[in-house]
């Protein structure tokens, strides 16, 4: 009666917090399950950046409640940052669910799943339901378990070459469209040399990719330590990640535009193992738009941050985010985005039609944009994303790309892994090359996926 399923909605934060709870699990006589069809516990790890995502988590737990009536035994909880953002209020839309826990409140899941089991061994209803939502001091602190097996004991599904470390948690930029600093509270970041042994601790398990994450990655430690000849604390993170046997990759994400200070830039430049991609949150390219959605920067700062990187590393690759239909954003607004959208020739980006999140100062402005008019904007940005992303594929055929092997990819007929810049690569290859960085020749590409022939002596391959 103790096998948990846990669902997760939303963004590379949510997929960390998860499985930080599910890495606390085990020790408490819990087995974590990948159907939900066979779990006594569902946990439903919940986002609150648009409407649209709360609105599916929410008809989610109400097909559940069916299940729960049926099986009196089975427990539903929601946590995260919809708990976080409607806590107790949901309970009057779902009374079946039996736990609520916000987002600084991770750790205190297994306790809190073991009162509710306890209740049912003792043959007493669990009646009300648990909801804790509680700010917690150093709770940015508990995201630190990892669901890995050991290496020797891993098998080629099993193995996980790459990992996501939590290394700040909350936002104190207040970007009047984001509830972010309603659901993870302010800016709180994790001591350095904590973070340093948890990588060190993946490494000696065979991960061989680290992705830093925070709410503003690029903020991290500037309340905690000092700069040092010129490089922000961040900086600093990166480099004694970079030092780490083992590491032969780093990632960040997400980032904000002011924080791409000279030395952030030219750590692109000296430090081979930070990839050459970055996610680089535009919202919008024009200068009165970005004021009313709180974002320091202008458009042109923006250019020039984009054009700085390319300096240092030609062939940098760039992901975004872009809000459209604003409030108030003219058709003229929207041309000036659309005009820096297209310079930056993304290869990858997050398109978001504006929603109004109540308790934002945007849900409180006036002239809405009409849902057709941002989706027509929205399509005309997608339209030139695809261009983008099919042409830069298509110069990558005919040349070798450095691939990390994953594993076998969905169908399990082949082998999967990025490149250096994030693209999907699929290949024919061997189980023992599951962690290692190998040339592959590309044969042939989609918008967002590369299939290529692996360029090693002595490995048998055929191109996908």
């Amino acid at each position: 009666m103790n096998r948990v399923h846990i669902k997760t909605y939303g963004c590379q934060m949510n997929e960390r917090d998860s499985e930080a709870v599910a890495a606390m699990l085990p020790a408490r006589g819990y087995r974590i399950v990948p159907h939900e069809d066979d779990c006594d516990i569902l946990l439903l790890n919940t986002c609150s950046v648009r409407d649209a995502a709360e609105q599916k988590a929410i008809g989610k737990a109400g097909y559940l409640s069916a299940r729960k009536r049926r099986q009196p035994d089975f427990i539903l909880g929601i946590l995260g940052c919809m708990a976080q953002n409607r806590g107790a209020a949901l309970l009057d839309q779902l009374p079946d669910v039996d736990l609520i826990v916000g987002t600084q409140k991770f750790h205190q899941v297994p306790g809190y799943l073991d009162n509710l089991r306890a209740a049912q061994a003792a043959g007493v209803p669990i009646g009300r339901s648990i909801v804790d939502i509680a700010e917690e001091a150093g709770s940015q602190n508990t995201i630190k378990d990892h669901l890995l097996p050991d290496p020797e004991d891993a098998t080629d599904a099993d193995r996980q070459v790459t990992a996501f470390v939590s290394i700040q948690q909350g936002c104190n930029m207040d970007c009047a469209f984001c509830i972010v600093p309603k659901t993870r509270g302010d800016e709180r970041s994790r001591p350095m040399d904590d973070i340093v042994r948890e990588c060190e601790a993946l490494a000696a398990r065979g991960v061989r990719e680290i992705t830093l994450l925070g709410q503003i990655v690029t903020s991290y430690g500037r309340r905690d330590y000092t700069g040092i000849e010129g490089r922000s604390p961040f900086v600093q993170l990166i480099e004694r990640v970079h030092a780490i046997e083992g590491i032969a990759r780093i990632r960040f994400t997400s980032p904000h535009p002011r924080g791409f200070k000279q030395d952030l830039v030219d750590a692109y430049g000296r430090l081979p193992k930070l990839c050459g991609y970055v996610h680089l949150p535009m919202q919008s390219g024009s200068d009165r738009v970005l004021r009313a959605m709180n974002r320091p920067y202008s458009a042109a700062r923006y250019r020039e941050i984009v054009e700085s990187l390319r300096a240092v590393r030609p062939d940098m690759y760039f992901s975004t985010d872009v809000i459209v239909g604003f409030p108030g954003e003219t058709d003229e607004e929207f041309e000036q985005t659309r005009r820096l959208f297209e310079a930056c020739n993304y290869d990858m980006a997050y398109i978001f039609k504006y929603s109004v999140r109540s308790g934002t100062p945007a849900a409180e402005l006036a002239d809405q944009i009409p849902d057709d008019v941002k989706e027509t904007r929205n399509q005309v940005l997608l339209e030139i994303l695809r261009q983008n992303s099919l042409r830069r594929s298509a110069q990558l055929v005919g040349k070798v790309e450095n691939v990390l092997v994953e594993g076998r990819d969905k169908t399990g007929q082949h082998f999967m892994g990025r490149t250096d810049g994030n693209r999907v690569a699929v290949f024919d290859g061997d189980p023992r090359l599951i962690g290692e960085v190998v040339p592959l020749k590309i044969e042939r590409a989609t918008v967002s996926t590369l299939y290529g022939e692996l360029v090693l002596a002595g490995v048998e391959s055929a191109g996908c």
